[in-house]
């Protein structure tokens, strides 16, 4: 097993408790109020997302470790943005079949592209990348960073989450047109309504 999939069996494997008992749910919530504070989410809803990204990610595992492996998801307020890259149209579908089985999901969105994986060194960019504009979206006081998801795939950036307003959505994408060697923008933000 890769350390990624270490980490997301053991996030899972912290996280089963809480799937399975309203005393586990409380303790969960309870452990993300200072997240949920912060964010333009209530805590119901980090819950409740966190809740179905684990879901997700052990259905993931239990049918193939390397899908798992090769997506990548986030979810706000039920919407699931899926990433990654895939060697074939039917892992593609499998990823998307398996998000809208879970419970709570609204709408999923499917980002994966159908390649063959880029290797180390587009890895690696496509990390310097997500790191850089997340760096950027925390020190802009601007830009209530913790809102947003951050996702890049082949210098592709995908951007989840919610904007307090349409001018700090235009300042995340100003700064992620400024990082080199991105490709695209893809902004999948829902813009908070007054």
């Amino acid at each position: 097993m890769t350390p990624r999939t270490l980490a997301v069996v053991a996030l899972i494997a912290l996280a089963a408790p809480m799937l399975s008992g309203c005393v586990s749910m409380a303790i969960g919530a309870a452990a993300t109020t200072g997240v949920a504070a912060a964010e333009e989410r209530t805590m119901g809803d980090v819950v409740d997302d966190f809740t179905t990204n684990a879901q997700i990610n052990g259905d993931l595992f239990a049918y193939s470790e390397r899908l798992f492996q090769d997506v990548s998801i986030d979810v706000t307020e039920g919407r699931v943005l899926l990433t990654g890259k895939v060697p074939s149209p039917d892992d593609r579908v499998d990823a998307v079949r398996i998000a809208w089985q879970t419970d709570g999901v609204v709408e999923v969105i499917n980002e994966i592209q159908v390649t063959e994986t880029g290797g180390v060194e587009s890895y690696l960019n496509d990390v310097r990348i997500s790191n850089e504009l997340r760096a950027d979206l925390l020190f802009d006081g601007g830009v209530d960073s913790i809102n947003y998801n951050v996702e890049t795939v082949g210098g592709i950036i995908y951007l989840t989450g919610i904007a307090r307003n349409q001018a700090e959505l235009d300042l995340v994408v100003d700064h992620a047109r400024t990082i080199s060697g991105v490709k695209e923008i893809i902004s999948h933000v829902r813009v908070k309504s007054s």
